[in-house]
């Protein structure tokens, strides 16, 4: 099989060993900078060009589209999708699980648990936003922020106040969200792979820092999932189409609450807590269903 990484960076840890998978178990492995490709489009032959060829030979695309490029990159995708390439992630679930507004009205819509979210357009009731999610404190976050980027803890009514005023004031969209005290800065990811949670672990903020994601320095343990966050994380997964992604959630006083669903998640800090073959699952996962869309496209183009 014929596997293509859409990723930027080929010395990225998940890049990397997403590669040693695939080739592990027999593929050919291509990295492609999916910036630098090139969408040609014409009547029933849609095409990708990169670097002056064209990339008419891959069975599965293994999307690792970041934040920052999410429109270029979900148009690459789409474009194998009429190419009629199997994708680990669909463009519109990439699309839809970047949209943190719609995403949260997805989860909430499916009965999951989510911290009380406040969503407005440049309201000056701040005093009400904050009281709505229980008063202070409250978590303020970019719309658009990424890997903690954007997140801000205000510690008291006066701090929400002035943040959400700052935001407001360079047109920013934010949402604002209570604070789960009893989480005690830490939440819990859950990777699902087709449908399957394939590994868990507990990231806990560093010292002084309410933020657990490691790229803010948190540190990543194994933890067991109860059945509650074993079966958010995959309805979670479902409701927004990813057969693949890691599903964030705090643990509360009323059972899990989703905080984040990611659609390209890092494998570096899932495989060093749990010791799975994380990558492998994926590429598993690729074999399985890339077979039966080739078998569907023969049969279109026979």
């Amino acid at each position: 099989m014929n596997i293509a990484i859409l990723s930027r960076d080929p010395k990225l840890y998940s890049t990397i060993r997403l590669k040693e998978a695939g080739e592990k178990r027999g593929h050919s492995v291509e990295i492609i900078d999916h910036m630098k490709c090139v969408l040609f489009i014409e009547k029933k032959n849609p095409m990708v060009l990169y670097q002056g060829r064209r990339l008419d030979y891959f069975d599965a695309v293994i999307p690792r589209i970041g934040a920052s490029v999410t429109f270029y990159g979900a148009a690459v995708v789409r474009q194998f999708e009429m190419m009629k390439v199997f994708t680990a992630i669909e463009s519109q679930a990439l699309i839809r699980s970047r949209d943190k507004l719609r995403s949260l009205q997805i989860l909430s819509r499916a009965g999951l648990g989510l911290p009380k979210t406040i969503f407005m357009d440049y309201s000056r009731d701040t005093e009400g936003i904050v009281e709505s999610v229980g008063g202070a404190p409250v978590v303020i976050k970019l719309l658009e922020g990424t890997q903690g980027l954007g997140v801000v803890l205000a510690e008291n009514k006066k701090a929400a106040q002035s943040v959400i005023e700052a935001f407001h004031g360079v047109h920013a969209r934010i949402i604002v969200q209570e604070f789960i005290k009893e989480a005690k800065g830490a939440d819990v990811r859950a990777f699902v792979v087709d449908g399957e949670v394939v590994g868990a672990m507990k990231r806990q903020a560093r010292p002084g820092e309410f933020r657990s994601n490691l790229h803010r320095g948190g540190t990543a343990t194994l933890v067991k999932l109860s059945r509650a966050e074993r079966s958010t994380a995959i309805t979670a997964a479902k409701k927004l189409g990813l057969s693949v992604a890691g599903v964030d959630m705090l643990p509360s006083n009323r059972g899990p609450l989703i905080i984040e669903v990611n659609s390209s998640p890092g494998l570096e800090g899932i495989e060093g807590a749990t010791k799975v073959d994380i990558a492998g699952k994926i590429i598993q996962y690729l074999e399985k269903n890339a077979a039966r869309k080739k078998i569907q496209k023969d049969k279109v183009n026979a």
